[in-house]
């Protein structure tokens, strides 16, 4: 009939590990509201795993069914783009979250509370912090169960956005990933009033970026008539062969293109953490729960960076020339401003704030690239990261004195006497961000540096070995601190996990160790990812 409305088609196959994760979500909200609160801890986090661990043998399906490579396409009605890096992003992200639940789920670091065990979560998250309402519910046991459900849909938010073939997709994925984490920036169980703190500043300077976001692609739009990213590579490419009457004097303006492109990537940019859009990072590392922060330094930036490779590679690769002396001064910016500020830092937590940034930058450099070795070692590069990173912070979490976690550096002089395993664990965390060969952070970097010289950047390189070298500074001081100072009598103790988080902390040991000694096999699997559905 003329004038019906046509039904959508969406390939549910192809968006299961999506749909899994945001289904497991909803379940977990309706556990919240219908099962006893004593039962709500185990039946979320068994959920929790599960849907990860599901959603994750689904993007394997789809990879081992072809959807990587020949069977690439454009899914929902031109909205999700399914294919390899989509799917080794998403792998990425479902993986780094199961191992991240496990730090979320720790209950045996903090002693008991009134015969309770208690986790990293505040006991009542709406209740005014030292308030009368807050002892009740330490007192009564009450445990915030509601980070697992929350969690979840950020992680479903993330595993779209990378994958996002129109704008408004983009826009979409970026607040239902980014609103669940102002949440849990909140949650801190101590330190409550910097805790939330840091969520408030998170939220406003996410909400700048988000505006700056949408403006670009409103901008963009009126340029090109569409916000499917192929149809404006298209305008961009052979100009508006067709003109839309309602945009017959916006369309094919050429102001309306860069100012909208440098909106958008100016809103990826923040969520990157690339300097000058760094700010929020180091007080949101420092204020939020422990486990929050390494699943947001590991998770966010695989995310982010999956979404700018395609917005930059898919949607805007006709304007090369003009984003790449721009993308070359952040990237140096942010390589040089990460390593150097850090070097100042007293707390450890916003010193990996830090190094997180300098790290933007050396991805960065394998972006510029603007070739498959370089979308590959950046694919590469951010497997690798994160890992290290959720390891990392896993371990800070151990460290603990009366106040909770001990996060002055100058509270860690010594601790290879006191725990020389965690110590050497931690060491060997560090020299992987440092780069040192026979861990995957030295396979990173020189997978993102060599794509970046091949591409004729060699002078970026060369700013990066330098920024490198700075960064070892900081990192060997950390290390030299553990084991060559002598413990102090009033120091920290190091609290014993229980098996979540020493899985967590043995995963990333092991990828780090794996990915630096033998990783041929993951740098080919990066490079088959490599070629973005257009």
């Amino acid at each position: 009939m003329p004038g019906r409305i046509p039904a959508p088609h969406i390939e549910y196959a192809q968006l299961a590990p999506t749909l899994i994760v945001l289904g497991a979500a909803v379940a977990g909200v309706l556990i919240e509201a219908f099962l006893p609160r004593r039962s709500r801890y185990y039946a979320q986090l068994l959920l929790s795993v599960v849907a990860l661990a599901a959603a994750f043998a689904a993007v394997i399906g789809l990879a081992a069914g072809g959807f990587g490579s020949a069977k690439a396409h454009i899914a929902a009605m031109g909205a999700i783009a399914v294919d390899g890096p989509a799917l080794f992003l998403q792998g990425t992200i479902l993986l780094v979250s199961l191992i991240a639940v496990f730090t979320f789920a720790e209950r045996r670091l903090d002693p008991a509370a009134h015969g309770n065990r208690v986790d990293s979560f505040a006991a009542q998250a709406a209740a005014v912090p030292g308030g009368k309402a807050e002892q009740a519910a330490v007192k009564a046991g009450f445990t915030t169960t509601e980070v697992f459900p929350i969690v979840l849909f950020a992680i479903g938010g993330m595993l779209v956005f990378p994958a996002a073939n129109d704008l408004l997709t983009l826009f979409i994925a970026l607040e239902v990933f980014s609103l669940p984490l102002y949440i849990l920036c909140a949650l801190a169980r101590r330190q409550r009033l910097l805790s939330q703190e840091s969520a408030v500043k998170y939220f406003l300077l996410g909400a700048f970026s988000s505006a700056f976001l949408l403006f670009g692609v409103a901008l963009l739009y009126g340029y090109a008539g569409t916000v499917t990213y192929s149809g404006i590579a298209e305008v961009i490419s052979d100009g508006a062969k067709q003109i839309d009457p309602a945009l017959a004097g916006t369309m094919g303006n050429d102001v309306l293109l860069l100012i909208g492109s440098a909106l958008v990537v100016m809103g990826l940019l923040f969520k990157v953490g690339a300097v000058p859009f760094h700010m929020w990072t180091p007080d949101v590392y420092q204020g939020a729960p422990t486990p929050v922060t390494g699943f947001m330094a590991a998770a966010t930036k695989v995310a982010a960076f999956g979404a700018l490779l395609r917005l930059l590679y898919v949607v805007l690769p006709g304007l090369r020339w003009d984003w790449r002396p721009v993308m070359w001064g952040v990237a140096i910016l942010t390589m040089l401003g990460g390593a150097i500020v850090a070097i100042t830092q007293t707390d450890i937590k916003r010193m990996l704030a830090y190094s997180s940034i300098a790290h933007a930058g050396f991805i960065l450099a394998g972006v510029i690239a603007t070739s498959e070795n370089g979308i590959s070692s950046v694919l590469f590069y951010l497997g690798a990261y994160s890992f290290v990173t959720l390891g990392a912070f896993a371990v800070v979490t151990l460290v603990r004195d009366a106040g909770g976690e001990a996060t002055q550096l100058s509270k860690w002089a010594g601790l290879g006497r006191r725990s020389p395993l965690v110590a050497a664990v931690f060491a060997i965390f560090l020299l992987a961000f440092a780069g040192i060969p026979l861990t995957s952070g030295f396979t990173g970097k020189f997978a993102v540096f060599k794509a970046a010289a091949e591409s004729g950047a060699g002078w970026l390189v060369v700013v990066g070995v330098l920024s490198s070298a700075i960064a070892a500074f900081f990192y060997i001081r950390v290390i030299v601190l553990m084991f060559f100072n002598e413990p102090k009598a009033e120091g920290p103790t190091v609290a014993v996990p229980s098996p979540l988080t020493t899985t967590a902390i043995a995963f990333g040991v092991v990828v780090t160790l794996v990915l630096g000694l033998a990783p041929q096999y993951f740098l080919h699997l990066a490079g088959q990812a490599s070629v973005f559905i257009r």
